[in-house]
């Protein structure tokens, strides 16, 4: 896992983390674990005030130009997550994308791209990880965002008390 993530562009995530900080509202969306990771990332947003929504939550709002939608999907060929980015697109939102597929339908859609050179999940047989399935690429998923994150609070003046208290209390 070291050496995926110590193989992750900078200026990738340092592009991204430009975009989140630029956009008038922030949209995340996934599949499955990649889709998890996207939850835990888009609190970590809204800890620094962000206006932050999960795509497919009931609550969540029309996508418009001026936002940011950000996507994860190790294939970068996963239909759902290929239609919102065609979707935002449309609405004239910006697509950021996280994939393990440069050539994929996904990073052919995104405005900024985040490589994971991780193996895909039906790579069974690859020389890039044992784990099974996609967990290195979710794993170093779960590791960029934070330094998206950790990047976006450094330019701020907040201590961490004041983005605790951003933090749910009703749980």
């Amino acid at each position: 896992m070291v050496s995926t993530t110590n193989a992750i562009d900078v200026g990738q995530l340092a592009v991204l983390a430009e975009r989140i900080r630029r956009a008038e509202r922030v949209f995340l969306a996934g599949a499955g674990r990649s889709g998890l990771v996207l939850r835990m990332a888009a609190m970590r947003l809204m800890h620094l005030g962000l206006t932050v929504h999960v795509a497919g939550d009931t609550t969540t709002p029309a996508i418009a130009a001026g936002d940011l939608l950000v996507l994860a999907s190790g294939s970068g060929t996963t239909s759902g997550v290929v239609k919102a980015a065609e979707t935002a697109i449309a609405a004239g939102a910006n697509v950021a994308a996280v994939t393990t597929n440069p050539g994929s339908p996904l990073a052919g859609l995104a405005d900024a791209l985040v490589i994971i050179p991780a193996a895909q999940k039906t790579d069974h047989g690859s020389s890039l990880s044992r784990q099974y399935s996609g967990s290195l690429f979710e794993q170093s998923l779960f590791l960029a965002t934070e330094a998206v994150f950790q990047t976006l609070w450094e330019n701020t003046d907040e201590p961490a008390e004041q983005l605790w208290l951003r933090h749910a209390n009703l749980e």
